[in-house]
């Protein structure tokens, strides 16, 4: 005879196109899903966002008002200083930077209704950890304040820059936001730079696991 599942392994379904995103329950019973670079994800349901940023940004943003909201992950601004690769693409390649990222993010929110001036956003990540002449987390930081300033979006809060990794879990229906700073960087920064060196020819951004 077969066994039923234990109901705690028994997740609710993801809103349509998240269904690759990784998603479990830990041993306190909360819905966790876990973000890579390249993702992002949007929920109405009480579930922890998680991720880990090392030179990479988050933006966190939610409708208070419709208690939907989500999460994105990204590490580059722009693709080689394009700006072609453009969210009206669709999603896949072009979520691994942030000019696609946020507009599929936030194009999510929106559609359940509401306006961008009810959005709530937070950012996180962006440290220099990259031992390169440029300092990534920096741009990616410029970039989305410089986004939702034109975008004419409020930022509720950030914890960025510095030569830190974070820890970062995200609550979108209350809109809290947990960071832990990493006391060592240095797996972050290899598997990101690694993530970086491949990232114009790697097919699909899930297949990469910094975790």
């Amino acid at each position: 005879m077969r066994a039923e599942p234990l109901q705690r392994d028994v997740l609710p379904a993801a809103l349509p196109g998240f269904e690759k995103v990784r998603r479990y329950r830990n041993a306190a019973d909360q819905l966790i899903a876990r973000l890579l670079p390249g993702d992002f994800y949007v929920t109405c349901q009480d579930e922890v966002l998680d991720t880990v940023l090392g030179s990479c940004v988050s933006a966190c943003i939610r409708n208070p008002r419709l208690r939907i909201g989500g999460m994105n992950h990204f590490l580059l601004p722009i693709a080689n200083g394009r700006t072609d690769d453009s969210w009206d693409k669709g999603p896949g390649r072009a979520t691994r930077y942030g000019s696609a990222s946020m507009e599929h993010l936030i194009n999510r929110i929106l559609a359940a209704g509401g306006s961008r001036g009810e959005l709530e956003v937070k950012i996180f990540g962006g440290g220099r950890i990259l031992a390169a002449l440029t300092d990534v987390g920096a741009d990616n930081v410029k970039f989305v304040r410089d986004y939702l300033r034109r975008e004419g979006m409020h930022l509720a809060a950030e914890d960025v820059g510095a030569g830190v990794a974070r820890h970062v879990q995200y609550f979108p229906l209350t809109g809290r936001a947990r960071v832990r700073h990493l006391n060592t960087h240095q797996e972050v920064a290899h598997n990101e730079q690694r993530y970086l060196n491949g990232l114009e020819r790697a097919p699909l951004a899930g297949e990469i696991d910094l975790f």
